[in-house]
């Protein structure tokens, strides 16, 4: 599922409004070096003040080594995220990044439905740069609320003229004909969604063959329900010192391993942002994240500690 590489830390080298309440920011190697390559779909854990770890997606071209450069939408619920990114984060300012991770990469198809709802744009656009540089079969629907809260719209009509159907609510006077949108995904087709939940849940609805769906979610829907007879303890065996944690019916495994002095990196706790990505050796695990596929889940070699439990008596996982 995840691709890593080691955390380091990079300086803002430009910050610039795409879009009202949407402000990309670039991040580069304080001494000129290039930064690893990556693929569309991944995103970046930016470190910020007060212990926060936040996911952005990667938006610029995956060509592009000198930088990264990121979107970020300011929320008027954010926990300190993007309130900090909007309101502090300066250029020249050194930040700590994790990453690239990727949970949402392309695969081979013949081909591509992308939909992207508001900020849902910004993995979305390097997808469509991708596609365009292959010589790819696709085609893009990005809708929002307001046209003018619809990010880089002048580098989508660059990069694929055509191709993109804009679609604002505000000027639509409702939300788009997703019924007609996605008519004629067939088995050669894969659809790719990224945006807020209620387009995701549309498009899960209405897509006849859901094999051929890849979302990445933005917030969690509702928790995946415990098997039958409720949650149980469970104890996790660290591969690498032999040590043995309990984990309790009311703690999940991320926290009981953090509350035992494991360092465990982690953000969203729901399931969907990939952070806490953690292998596992023996045991079966309880799924509840919304990253796997079901081939993913059955192959029993990784689980997200924020959520997921144990279905045996323990599990042992590749952690010190």
């Amino acid at each position: 599922m995840d691709t890593r590489n080691d955390s380091r830390e990079l300086r803002v080298s430009q910050m610039r409004w795409e879009a009202d309440g949407v402000l990309s920011v670039r991040l580069c190697d304080p001494s000129g070096e290039e930064l690893p390559s990556w693929q569309p779909g991944a995103h970046l854990a930016l470190h910020l003040p007060g212990g926060l770890v936040r996911e952005f997606s990667l938006c610029s071209d995956p060509q592009d080594r000198d930088g990264w450069t990121v979107a970020v939408l300011r929320e008027p619920s954010s926990r300190g995220g993007s309130a900090y990114v909007h309101t502090q984060l300066r250029v020249g300012d050194l930040i700590t990044v994790d990453g690239p991770r990727n949970n949402f990469g392309l695969e081979d198809a013949e081909r591509y439905l992308l939909i992207a709802g508001g900020i849902g744009i910004t993995p979305i656009l390097a997808m469509a740069r991708e596609l365009e540089s292959r010589g790819a079969d696709w085609r893009m629907l990005y809708a929002g609320r307001w046209v003018t809260t619809m990010a880089f719209l002048a580098e989508l009509d660059r990069i694929g003229a055509g191709k993109v159907e804009l679609h604002a609510d505000d000027e639509a006077g409702g939300p788009p004909d997703l019924a007609a949108t996605l008519a004629d995904v067939d088995g050669r087709t894969l659809v790719y969604v990224c945006g807020p939940e209620p387009l995701l849940a549309a498009v899960e609805e209405q897509l006849a063959d859901p094999g051929r769906l890849r979302l990445e979610r933005f917030k969690a829907p509702e928790p995946i329900a415990p098997p039958e007879g409720g949650d149980q303890p469970f104890d996790i065996v660290c591969a690498g010192s032999g040590r043995r944690i309990h984990v309790p019916v009311d703690t999940t495994a991320l926290a009981a391993l953090e509350a035992a002095g494991v360092p465990m990196p982690s953000s969203c706790t729901e399931g969907i942002c990939g952070t806490c990505e953690t292998g596992v050796i023996a045991g079966t695990v309880d799924h509840r994240d919304f990253l796997l596929t079901e081939d993913e889940k059955s192959a029993q070699t990784t689980m997200f500690v924020c959520v997921s439990r144990a279905l045996t008596p323990e599990l042992t996982l590749d952690v010190s």
